[in-house]
């Protein structure tokens, strides 16, 4: 089995360290940007499993970004991770992005694990199904009837 590999997208090296060096002592590989561009750049380059983003990175906003990876990956995990508290729109917002968990700072590495295990076991499922309703319309194709 292949090692899954996740994008982490934070300024704060802090929170990037931690959270990267955690997840490769877990088995995942960890590819950690700072920026917008450089998630897009590493997104098209590799092929990521899930993604972990600040909310906010200065002028940056993690929606534009979620709604363009969506777009492209409709299976990708998606989490995002907060400095403060959210207003309802914005949660709202946040969520129909795609967002899959949000968490606010400071967090549980453990919990962080446990929701991206859970998620990216979704994706795992959610890539089988599409797999397998392939192979069927295939078949459905190859034996009129």
């Amino acid at each position: 089995m292949s090692r899954e590999t996740l994008l982490i997208l934070d300024r704060k090296f802090n929170t990037a360290w931690t959270l990267s060096t955690f997840l490769i002592a877990q088995g995942y590989v960890a590819l950690v940007v700072d920026s917008y561009d450089r998630a897009l750049n590493d997104f098209s380059e590799f092929e990521i499993s899930g993604v972990i983003s600040e909310y906010r990175a200065g002028d940056f906003s993690a929606v534009e970004l979620i709604r363009k990876l969506k777009t492209d990956s409709p299976e990708l995990y998606v989490m995002v991770l907060a400095d403060s508290v959210l207003d309802e729109e914005e949660y709202e917002t946040v969520m129909e992005a795609g967002v899959d968990d949000f968490f606010l700072k400071p967090f549980s590495v453990k919990k962080i694990l446990i929701h991206l295990r859970k998620g990216l076991e979704h994706r795992r499922v959610v890539i089988d199904i599409g797999q397998l309703k392939m192979r069927l319309q295939g078949l459905q194709i190859g034996n009129p009837g």
